[in-house]
């Protein structure tokens, strides 16, 4: 699946998405962990990258926000919405 960036999530990667090989119909719940996992192997275990992960909201590519246990289809996108100003 694709992860498209915004926001302070764009310093993830030089490109603005992150493509996951996750399990068809993984949860919002399951992609954070993969996250999290990428950024502990690229970016020496960023503590502030890990932050932003964990208090992110994300969205499905019908732009509806959606929680922790929607279910995501393989060919689906999905965006990371970071919060603005830190909270």
């Amino acid at each position: 699946m694709k992860l498209e960036l915004y926001g302070a999530s764009r310093d993830f990667s030089k490109e603005s998405f992150i493509i996951f090989n996750l399990e068809e119909k993984s949860t919002i719940k399951e992609l954070r962990v993969a996250i999290i996992n990428f950024i502990e192997a690229n970016f020496q275990n960023n503590e502030s990258y890990k932050k932003i992960v964990n208090s992110s909201a994300f969205c499905s590519d019908k732009d509806e926000i959606v929680n922790d246990n929607y279910k995501i289809s393989n060919n689906e996108k999905v965006g990371i919405i970071p919060p603005i100003g830190g909270g």
